[in-house]
């Protein structure tokens, strides 16, 4: 059986407690070890690639790994790949995530390849995420093949099992109850990202509630004919 790791507040703070593991439980075990300087020691590499589309949940993953190695006393920093220049922190023993590495600027490239360079004597981790596996980044070669020398991790997509098992449960913490065929509705004509399907749900828990009707498919009809986009 697949874990399925849930919080009921879309805006709530990445952890990895709240992500949706679904067939990534060897990924969060891999960045939890990460997150602390003497726990990545197991790890059969220093550095951590992950990758997968938008809204994968690769940068929850990230955030959620630094705030565990704040919390674990590691030094953190935490860069969008537009905001790397020509140097990257050399912060001793930190953990440096950097996201969306495939939209590196040809200095911020250098940079990194700098940071993987370094690492061994300034005991720093790096855990990166992009669009694609290594050998699909547009980056230059040598970064590439360092890449490709981490630890690589592409994020699974949820199956609707799981897709269907969170929404029922989500519905079911909110004291909500979700018809079995509204669900099946959504799998079968709606987007099936996660962040698509939880704003749904709350789109149909604020109506429930205004309307006092339960979520039924008549309910959900009747707002997509209002604009509620699925």
């Amino acid at each position: 059986m697949k874990q399925l790791v849930l919080d009921i507040r879309p805006d709530a703070p990445p952890t990895l407690e709240n992500f949706v593991a679904g067939a990534n439980a060897e990924l969060v075990a891999t960045v939890s070890l990460l997150a602390a300087t003497s726990t990545a020691r197991q790890l059969p590499a220093r550095h951590v690639y992950v990758w997968g589309p938008a809204g994968s949940g690769r940068s929850h993953l990230l955030r959620a790994s630094i705030a565990l190695a704040r919390e674990s006393g590691r030094p953190t920093h935490l860069l969008a790949a537009d905001d790397v220049d020509d140097a990257l922190p050399e912060t001793a023993d930190a953990l440096v995530a950097v996201d969306d590495i495939d939209r590196l600027s040809p200095e911020a490239q250098v940079a990194l390849f700098n940071a993987f360079n370094r690492s061994r004597g300034n005991g720093q981790s790096l855990l990166l995420a992009g669009p694609a596996a290594p050998l699909g980044l547009s980056l230059r070669e040598d970064l590439r093949t360092r890449i490709g020398q981490s630890l690589v991790y592409e994020v699974q997509p949820l199956d609707d099992d799981s897709r269907a098992t969170i929404l029922a449960t989500l519905a079911e913490r909110r004291g909500l109850r979700l018809a079995d065929e509204v669900v099946d509705f959504l799998l079968r004509h709606g987007r099936r990202e996660l962040p698509s399907l939880l704003a749904v749900l709350d789109a149909l828990d604020a109506a429930s509630l205004e309307r006092k009707r339960p979520i039924t498919l008549p309910l959900l009809r009747e707002m997509m004919q209002q604009g509620l986009q699925i």
